[in-house]
């Protein structure tokens, strides 16, 4: 695994927010910027750190209530604008203008925000299946489980109860390879591996859920023309292949379309289609 600090900063109304820090890369280019998915964490992003660190200086950060991040007192701040004012309070105290977005389902959609608010920071985005429109079947899948707090022995058990429940996420996966998602989605306390969030994350989740969803498309005006890649997995109940291709169509010819074979939401890097498309996407960022 590449070599990281953790590091730590205050939001701006005082939550304690934790990011690893892979340090190195040419200090003139941008760093690489890794936001995770609802119930995730930056451990998600240990292959893009294995493969970019040291090359570019990658940073994976744990949004409020998740991972090492202090939870939030006030569960209706879990929310993707707030995501967005802590992701750019991190920029502006590490003195970074721009990053190369790296976001998965949240975080790609966090990242949208983002480029709403100050375009100028985004130097290019990978946005992991997710989009302006979501599929109501994967919503309601995420709803089965989100908040629902579980423990288990140790992280093979664990691994054996995501597979049972996922397995058409990740079908061709072993279980080693469902251990080590555990791995990254769970923590371990006295008394057992039990999920590594906020439960709380599940209030505004489903409100946001139930409420009238706004038209989001106007946000990918903010990305047209800046390197982009979408990345889809070709079995998402949660992103669809034809919002995937209007995307990219919206976005212009700097935005590449990807579809990871044999994945569901979400592609998790571990792929190397996944890999190679960010090698492609930092071809085209502007160094």
């Amino acid at each position: 695994m590449a070599a990281f600090e953790d590091r730590y900063y205050n939001s701006a109304d005082g939550v304690r927010l934790h990011y690893r820090d892979y340090s190195g890369g040419d200090p003139n280019q941008p760093p690489i910027l890794c936001l995770p998915g609802l119930t995730r964490n930056a451990r998600d992003f240990e292959p893009v750190a294995d493969r970019f660190a040291g090359e570019w200086r990658v940073l994976a950060l744990d949004f409020r209530g998740r991972g090492l991040s202090d939870s939030d007192p006030q569960p209706a701040n879990y929310l993707p604008p707030t995501y967005a004012k802590d992701v750019l309070k991190l920029l502006d105290q590490l003195g970074i203008a721009d990053a190369v977005f790296v976001g998965t389902s949240l975080g790609g959609l966090t990242t949208m925000i983002i480029a709403a608010m100050e375009e100028e920071r985004i130097a290019g985005a990978l946005v992991n299946d997710i989009g302006p429109e979501v599929a109501p079947g994967g919503i309601e899948r995420i709803r089965t489980y989100v908040g629902k707090q579980a423990r288990f022995v140790d992280y093979a058990e664990a691994g054996q109860a995501f597979a049972a429940r996922a397995s058409d996420v990740y079908p061709k996966w072993t279980p080693a390879e469902w251990e080590r998602f555990a791995r990254r989605c769970c923590r371990e306390e006295e008394g057992g591996v039990q999920f590594d969030y906020d439960m709380a994350i599940a209030e505004p989740f489903a409100q946001a859920n139930e409420a009238t969803q706004p038209n989001l498309w106007p946000l990918l005006g903010y990305l047209k023309g800046k390197p982009v890649t979408v990345l889809r997995g070709e079995l998402s109940d949660l992103f669809a292949a034809d919002v995937a291709e209007r995307m990219v169509a919206e976005l212009g010819e700097n935005a590449e379309l990807v579809t990871v074979p044999h994945v569901g939401h979400a592609p998790s890097f571990d792929e190397p289609e996944s890999i190679e498309a960010v090698e492609r996407l930092l071809a085209r960022v502007e160094r």
